[in-house]
Order: C-alpha cells, then sequence, then structure tokens
C-alpha cells in the first residue's frame, strides 16, 4: 500500500524510477513525516510549496524563483541580492549546508543563478554566483562541489590584489551531466551536454558535448 502511494507521489514530481522492494514500511512512513514537516516549513516561509529543510535561510525572497517540487536541505542559505533572479526550474534539490552566495562584496553586484529541471547537488556545496551560472537540466552533482564565478586580477605589482578588482566570464553547465564529489568550477569554464566530470577535478576552460574529462586542471579523458 505505502509503496504504491510512493510510487503515485514519485509520478506526480516527474520522478520515473521504481522503488527498491526491499525498502521497508517503516523507512517509507520516516520519509514521509519529513517532507511533510519539510512542505508546512516551506509554505510558512515562501507561501509557496517548496520542501525546506532546518535552519534555512534565503535572503531577498522576492527574487527568489522556483518551479514544483524543489528541495532546500538543511542550514542551507541563499543569498537572492542579484542583477538577475535565483532560479530553480522542477524537482532541484540542493544539499544541506551548502551555500548560494550572489553579492559577496559590496563593490559587485551579483549576477545569479539558474539550475534547470531535476538538477541536484549534494550536501556542503557552494556556488560563488557573482559572475552568473548557469546550469542545465538533469545535471546530477556529488559533495563538496564548489563553483567560482570570478577571478582576481593581480598583473599590476604597484598594489595590492584585493585592490586590483575582480573579472568574471560566468560558468554554464549543459544538460545530462554527472558531476563526482569535489569538483571545483572555475571561472569561465563551459560544459557541453552529456559529460561527466571525474570526483576531485578542477575544471577551467571550454569542453564539448559527449566527454569525460577529469584531473587537475581537468583535460578530456574519452569521449562517450
Amino acid at each position: 500500500m505505502l509503496k504504491k502511494l510512493l510510487q503515485k507521489l514519485l509520478k506526480i514530481f516527474g520522478k520515473t524510477y521504481t522503488p527498491d522492494q526491499n525498502i521497508p514500511d517503516k523507512l517509507i512512513v520516516s520519509i514521509f513525516s519529513r517532507r511533510l514537516l519539510m512542505l508546512l516549513r516551506g509554505i510558512l516561509n515562501t507561501r509557496r510549496k517548496i520542501f525546506l529543510g532546518r535552519g534555512v535561510k534565503i535572503y531577498n525572497k522576492s527574487n527568489f524563483k522556483f518551479g514544483k517540487g524543489c528541495t532546500i536541505e538543511n542550514y542551507t542559505t541563499i543569498d537572492c541580492y542579484a542583477k538577475n533572479s535565483i532560479i530553480f526550474g522542477d524537482s532541484v534539490k540542493i544539499g544541506s549546508f551548502s551555500t548560494i552566495s550572489t553579492t559577496s562584496h559590496l563593490s559587485k553586484y551579483g549576477l545569479g543563478l539558474n539550475i534547470g529541471n531535476h538538477s541536484a547537488i549534494g550536501e556542503y556545496s557552494y556556488f560563488g554566483c557573482s559572475g552568473g551560472i548557469l546550469i542545465g537540466n538533469d545535471v546530477i552533482m556529488g559533495q563538496y562541489i564548489s563553483f567560482h564565478s570570478e577571478n582576481h586580477i593581480f598583473l599590476d605589482h604597484t598594489k595590492l590584489i584585493r585592490e586590483q578588482g575582480v573579472i568574471s566570464k560566468g560558468i554554464s553547465l549543459g544538460n545530462n551531466i554527472w558531476v563526482g564529489s569535489k569538483v571545483t568550477f572555475l571561472d569561465g569554464c563551459i560544459l557541453g551536454d552529456n559529460c561527466v566530470v571525474a570526483a576531485g577535478s578542477v575544471v577551467k576552460g571550454e569542453f564539448s558535448s559527449n566527454v569525460i574529462i577529469g584531473g587537475i586542471p581537468a583535460k578530456v579523458l574519452k569521449q562517450l
């Protein structure tokens, strides 16, 4: 009975997988209870249907746009002070203890973040969105992922580095990508569709679709 109900709910939220029949009903009840509390918290906090964990902080909520079935897990912070909106598609998930930082310094108003449908990132991840970040649909990412969409200027030896300002090109990831844990994306990187990024990689530069990349800095390891 509970597994049939779970399957129906998954279908409503656009999930295509079938729950393992070995999962005990006790676990399903626990998940239902937790999700209900998260939904109630989200409605109270945003006046819209979103699943919010404990201790979530959202600044400038009016600039936060999201689709159905989104989840923001425990103690995540979202800074929505940006020139463009912070946008989540349907069924986006942000793992616990993550940070979305847009305007990190008063010298530069940040650009923002756009995440496509059914994309998710694991716990303890960081989005530095001052230069703008675009993530496509169906992008699945592990834990401790970081995005840094600006670079410090350091070429003038007569000035301190902190006084030389920053440049920003932004970061763009395509659709249907798997990113392993502890990957770092640097400003200016572009990744095409249908790619895999090996765990621990540092990604800079441009990569075409249908490749496996990895390393420090990342390079193409295999065509898909």
